[in-house]
């Protein structure tokens, strides 16, 4: 075999490995669409969690694309994801993005849910917003955070329940509480032996209370009678009753004229009252009937008639009343 045909043999070798290669590629890598047509859709959103270009883009499990590029903005806030969709599909505005990732350990991708297909159709260079992935490792900080914060307050509790049975379930107050039980279980047989007393007072005492109640009844209905006539009699009297009033008033009216006239030394009362003389007369006068009622009392009011009538010789001189103005001394 001369060189020149082994060096063709070759080369026709080496060919078809690039060419199968080149399918292999084709077949397998994610990023490669030569053959399809295609448009971009602008993607953003505030993290990315990992997603690389050459993704898949995947709308109810099929893909429809890929990533093929991620861009991060100036201010360092939000990350503009492009998704290169195939032609042949279409996505409408009202369709959820979202970030995910394919297993516990897999690569993440762009996931596309439609709802209700309502809106129009995404066309190439429009915007549209994702939402943040699922970030493992925040979650797993914060749940270590929140089991930390269950320890301390398993800690805090267990402190409390020891306090609480340092204090409260030591051995007075568990015999204290006892102690009130026992008592309350008294206190309810003596209600009991209480309430089968009264039971047995009104069965014994049934027709007393019963005429008592019926007695109550009869004298009840009786006052009601009488507020009955006495509002008729009041009814009927009232001109008697409204001139009895007018009467009393006018009574009280003139004994308070003649109050006043006597007190301002007006009339016979009032003179007498206002005449020291008269005064002095008639202060001697009580003088001497508080003599004689004294005298009565001591005496008797025979003996001291039977001295009158036959007086002794050697019987004292009369008692000589005094004068007003020696009473009034």
């Amino acid at each position: 075999m001369s060189k020149s045909r082994l060096e063709w043999k070759v080369g026709v070798f080496v060919f078809i490995g690039l060419v199968l290669l080149a399918v292999l590629m084709l077949g397998f890598s994610k990023g490669l669409t030569f053959f399809r047509p295609t448009y971009d859709i602008y993607l953003r959103s505030a993290n990315v969690g990992g997603l690389k270009t050459r993704a898949g883009v995947l709308m109810s499990g099929v893909q429809v694309g890929t990533v093929s590029d991620i861009r991060l903005a100036p201010s360092g806030k939000t990350v503009t994801i492009t998704l290169r969709i195939y032609r042949e599909y279409q996505i409408h505005k009202d369709a959820i993005f979202s970030i995910q990732q394919s297993g516990f350990l897999g690569d993440n991708y762009v996931a596309i849910m439609p709802t209700d297909n309502q809106g129009e159709a995404f066309r190439d260079q429009d915007y549209a917003e994702a939402e943040a992935p699922f970030n493992l490792q925040e979650f797993t900080r914060s749940a270590s955070g929140f089991i930390s914060r269950i320890d301390e307050t398993v800690k805090k509790l267990n402190e409390a329940l020891g306090n609480f049975s340092r204090v409260v379930l030591n051995p007075q107050t568990l015999t204290n509480l006892a102690q009130s039980i026992a008592n309350v279980r008294d206190f309810s047989q003596r209600a009991l032996i209480a309430s089968d007393h009264l039971n047995l007072i009104l069965a014994t005492n049934g027709p007393a209370i019963a005429s008592s109640s019926s007695n109550l009844l009869v004298f009840s209905e009786q006052l009601n009678q009488f507020g009955s006539g006495l509002n008729s009699v009041l009814a009927t009297n009232a001109p008697g009753v409204n001139t009895v009033v007018k009467n009393v008033e006018s009574s009280s009216e003139s004994l308070k004229s003649l109050l006043s006239d006597v007190q301002a030394g007006q009339g016979l009362a009032g003179e007498l009252l206002k005449n020291e003389q008269t005064a002095m007369s008639v202060s001697q006068i009580v003088n001497n009937l508080s003599i004689t009622t004294s005298n009565l009392n001591r005496l008797g009011l025979w003996k001291l008639l039977w001295e009158h009538k036959t007086p002794r010789t050697n019987a004292p001189a009369p008692q000589i009343l005094a004068s007003p103005k020696n009473a009034h001394d």
